[in-house]
């Protein structure tokens, strides 16, 4: 019924108990969920749980807000990365000005490097931006990622640089921050994003949605996101969780129904 297009079950809160993170999934009705990789040194660890498990998928990439101290990931490196038949996506990748100060050059280079990975593997883009909107959109028109896709993730932007991504062939996923009490702008935003173009994640272990606000996040809590959003756009739950779970698969193409 529901897909959570945007986890992190390789963190330690949630790789705790993953058999009770299982089990809340299926009580939740969660089918299937792709974790998202956010470093080199972690991607084996992400990948390890894309393959145990025949319901999962996972991306590779490293996040925009991450430091490093070794190197940059390369493009052959990310290429390298994605071929395995797990890997679906490429990300999350983007731009994050929200605690770096200028200059952040490095920044933006690695996210022009992820959307040619993305172009040369044919696999979609994952795509992250706070404080960033207008740099992020810019390098998206600049490098061609219209040409493969992808999502824009755990949105919070307005409805013009949603109206954007979407003119860019891309989706935009809403989080439990949709959920929010505070979020009037984004419940409106999510009213008008078409149907056919949405997704539903987490981000867990973080942002858990209302009503478990401040607590540990968990794939299974994405079906209340979608009744959220079912609740603003006045449709049943059902059809915002088959309308999502059918967008991820056009859009994850290379991931395949358990």
């Amino acid at each position: 019924m529901f897909i959570d297009s945007h986890c992190h079950l390789d963190f330690p809160e949630l790789a705790a108990d993953r058999e009770s993170v299982l089990r809340l999934m299926a009580d939740n009705r969660v089918s299937h969920a792709l974790t998202i990789a956010t470093t080199l040194k972690t991607f084996p660890a992400v990948l390890a749980v894309a393959e145990a498990h025949d319901n999962m998928w996972c991306s590779a990439g490293v996040h925009p807000d991450e430091q490093v101290d070794d190197h940059e990931a390369t493009l052959e490196e990310l290429l390298r990365m994605a071929d395995h038949p797990k890997v679906v996506a490429i990300g999350e990748t983007g731009l994050d000005y929200y605690r770096l100060p200028e200059p952040l050059e490095w920044q933006r280079e690695r996210f022009r490097i992820h959307i040619r990975a993305a172009k040369q593997t044919g696999k979609p883009l994952v795509i992250h931006t706070r404080n960033a909107s207008a740099d992020t959109l810019k390098l998206m028109k600049q490098e061609g990622a219209a040409e493969v896709g992808g999502v824009m993730h755990c949105f919070t932007e307005t409805q013009e640089i949603a109206d954007a991504a979407l003119a860019m062939n891309f989706h935009i996923s809403f989080s439990g921050i949709v959920t929010f009490k505070s979020a009037k702008d984004l419940q409106e935003v999510a009213k008008h994003v078409p149907l056919d173009r949405m997704l539903i994640e987490t981000d867990s272990p973080y942002l858990a949605p209302t009503p478990f606000r401040g607590k540990m996040n968990q794939p299974g809590y994405v079906r209340y996101v979608a009744e959220h959003i079912a609740e603003l756009r006045e449709i049943s739950v059902e059809e915002v969780g088959e309308a999502t779970s059918a967008n991820f698969f056009r859009l994850f193409s290379h991931a395949r129904p358990a």
